[in-house]
């Protein structure tokens, strides 16, 4: 087979892809911004409860969270599907390290901001909302699309759950070529060709919603 050949056939995997990846941010949008948010405001034990959600999703390897809930909750009369279980454990993985850049967007702001939302008789939710969140959203935004790439590139790992995306593709086009040099070369290139115009969009948004000084080193 040539190049272009392997390219194509792995980009026939690209539906399932896609789909655990866009999946995977609706977990992963609204998990970093309630558990952000969340930690930014609480205290006491029930910062101490929303810290160790948070930490449980950063701190546990994906696979393994891929096969406890794909190969072991069916024995608990619970089956998910393998799309569900990947954008899931991908979404929740990746927006636990979300919700950090929400807090810390949140703590880097002028509290003297706060101060005066309180003066114009504004409660507190009401300052969150209107004063501080516009504001974190623009230091918030390019982090974002840098998770969106790193869950791209963690999709990978749901071709050992069965699902047909990408990687899978590449390992059924290897059993009959024996090829492995060529294929896994292809794949490569595959990813690369999703992630970086990704990339390039990241340091644009960037350049635009981040005050100079402050942008996301990652992208």
């Amino acid at each position: 087979m040539t190049f272009t050949a392997i390219l194509s056939g792995i980009f026939e995997g690209f539906g399932v892809t896609a789909s655990v990846t866009l999946y995977g941010m609706l977990y992963a949008v609204p998990f970093a911004l309630v558990f952000g948010i969340l930690q930014y405001f609480t205290s006491g034990w029930r910062r101490t409860l929303v810290t160790s959600v948070i930490e449980f999703w950063r701190s546990t390897p994906i696979l393994v969270l891929m096969f406890v809930f794909y190969y072991t909750l069916p024995g608990m009369g619970i089956t998910l599907s393998g799309i569900t279980v990947g954008a899931m454990t991908l979404g929740l993985h990746i927006g636990a390290y979300g919700s950090q850049s929400v807090r810390a967007a949140l703590q880097a702001l002028d509290r003297g901001q706060v101060e005066a939302g309180f003066a114009l008789g504004l409660r507190r939710h009401q300052i969150l909302r209107l004063i501080e969140l516009p504001q974190a959203f623009a230091a918030m935004t390019p982090t974002f699309v840098n998770q969106f790439i790193q869950l791209v590139k963690g999709t990978a790992l749901v071709s050992l759950i069965t699902l047909s995306d990408m990687t899978h593709r590449a390992m059924e086009i290897n059993q009959v070529t024996f090829n492995p040099a060529g294929i896994y070369s292809a794949l490569l290139m595959a990813y690369f060709i999703i992630c970086y115009p990704a990339t390039i969009f990241g340091r644009w948004l960037e350049k635009r919603t981040v005050p100079q000084g402050r942008g996301n080193r990652e992208l």
